[in-house]
């Protein structure tokens, strides 16, 4: 029981923590971005998302999931993030070069 306490004490402090910047690891859904955003530098219509502004990718995936912005699949992706979690996405995909 004592154990069990302790990991909701540390998954509530994460929870509430501020998103990591740089992150080696990216947050939950940041990973499945690169199957279609390339990392690299290969012509395609689906923009790169590395190192881009952070503020543009989290505004781009707000209008998404609230429909201002046109899309074919990523309304249905955005959908499934929280505010706090679009700009922790946002955020990694930015700290990445």
């Amino acid at each position: 029981m004592k154990a069990l306490c302790v990991a909701v004490a540390i998954a509530t402090v994460m929870a509430s923590s501020p998103p990591v910047l740089a992150a080696s690891e990216p947050p939950p859904g940041a990973a499945s971005c690169s199957g279609c955003h390339s990392s690299g530098a290969t012509a395609s219509v689906i923009p790169r998302l590395y190192g881009r502004d952070a503020g543009d990718i989290a505004t781009a995936m707000a209008g998404f999931r609230d429909g201002s912005r046109p899309a074919t699949v990523m309304n249905r992706i955005a959908k499934g993030f929280t505010d706090d979690e679009l700009r922790a996405i946002a955020a990694w995909l930015a700290a990445q070069k």
